[in-house]
């Protein structure tokens, strides 16, 4: 990985181990935290036992024109619908809402058809997690070099090239 680009993940790691992550149910929005267990979503989907947040918004985390996302959004939404599985609204944002994008939160979507739609939108991170497990970053990305982690949060994190 070049340097810059390294530094380009490394930034963006970071940032979405700092996110705001949220799911909808009912017409109320509740939190997801990486490294925290989600009991929420298990509670109200007792029958899944993997999750998975994914979005189509702003591939690589560099921003388009609304349209153009929204008409990927769209295209993420039909591509779910044909999988047959549970999906519901979602989002993701910067801590100061400076940066927000909308996502679904889905159920038992297979590991590698999940890499598949993320790679396929073009996402750098997705948040994932098993039952009773605490949700974890997967990076569709080599992980960069000289990578530290004075404060352990890299703990949660999976790197998938």
């Amino acid at each position: 990985m070049h340097r810059e680009e390294n530094e380009r993940v490394v930034g963006l790691l970071f940032a979405y181990l700092a996110a705001d992550y949220r799911w909808q149910r009912d017409g109320h929005w509740h939190g997801l935290r990486i490294g925290l267990p989600a009991p929420g979503p298990e509670l109200a989907h007792p029958d899944a036992a993997e999750f998975a947040l994914l979005s189509a918004w702003d591939p690589q985390s560099v921003p388009r024109p609304e349209p153009v996302n929204r008409r990927a959004d769209q295209a993420l939404h039909d591509a779910l619908l044909a999988s047959g599985r549970i999906f519901v609204p979602a989002f993701s944002s910067a801590p100061d809402r400076s940066w927000r994008e909308p996502s679904w939160l889905v159920m038992d979507l297979d590991m590698a058809d999940l890499d598949a739609l993320g790679r396929r939108f073009g996402q750098l991170g997705m948040v994932v997690w098993r039952k009773g497990e605490p949700l974890r970053l997967r990076m569709l990305s080599p992980r960069p070099d000289g990578l530290e982690d004075p404060l352990g949060r890299l703990a949660f994190v999976d790197w998938v090239e």
